[in-house]
């Protein structure tokens, strides 16, 4: 890059203008990818308790279903989820987390009373309270889950996305543009030198002119008065 670029004071300054804001640039995606970088860590710490927490109510779920089932058979189980009318409501919403859009998911219908529930309370047991129960936080707790996991899909996308933006300005954009000016700064200098060296030549020159016409005028001024002290 560096000997495709005039040697000029303009183009110069030109690259100093580049560098200063490609600096600031850099320091600024570096700011960004660290604040995305923390903000991870609390996602990522937050998503492996929501993983605890779904696979410690799965078990809890499955123990009250199997154990719903032993006391009032399948076809009671069956029948209570059958009649079931109202299913969850799922709606997405945006959340901005440092320039990032990470969905914010709301459930609605997922925790129900037993009259909600549809199978009333005559004809069944507590136990099948308890599986609907343990099934409905357990619901709450995937789509929390569910959350969690995009939002920090997301954010890790965005993070390498500010690697890579980084790297190309600290590995590739500023050391073209530092090689840039030093080739210029280099250039200019001998520029200038030659420049001084054609100045002291030119001078030394007129110098030497001047000296042989004060040198012949001196002899011209001799010649004439020795004519004239011969007449």
């Amino acid at each position: 890059m560096a000997t495709d670029v005039k040697p000029t004071r303009k183009n110069l300054m030109a690259i100093e203008d580049r560098i200063e804001l490609s600096e600031q640039g850099h320091d600024t995606l570096e700011k960004k990818r660290d604040g995305l970088i923390m903000e991870f860590m609390d996602i990522l710490d937050q998503a492996k308790d929501v993983r605890e927490n779904v696979d410690d109510q799965y078990e809890r779920a499955q123990r009250a279903i199997n154990m719903a089932r032993a006391m009032e058979g399948d076809v009671a189980v069956r029948g209570a989820a059958s009649a079931l009318t109202e299913h969850p409501e799922i709606t997405t919403e945006s959340m901005n987390i440092m320039g990032v859009v990470v969905p914010q998911i709301e459930s609605s219908k997922v925790k129900k009373s037993l009259g909600e529930r549809g199978y009333g309370v005559l004809g069944t047991s507590a136990r099948i309270d308890e599986a609907a129960d343990a099934y409905e936080e357990l619901i709450e707790t995937i789509i929390l889950a569910a959350e969690v996991e995009t939002a920090m899909k997301e954010m890790l996308e965005e993070i390498e996305k500010t690697k890579r933006r980084v790297n190309a300005l600290e590995f590739t954009l500023l050391p073209d543009l530092y090689e840039a000016q030093e080739y210029i700064e280099q250039k200019l200098e001998e520029q200038e030198r030659e420049e001084i060296f054609r100045m002291k030549k030119i001078k030394a020159k007129k110098e030497e002119q001047e000296r042989e016409e004060a040198e012949a005028e001196a002899e011209e001024a001799d010649a004439e008065e020795a004519a004239l002290a011969d007449d």
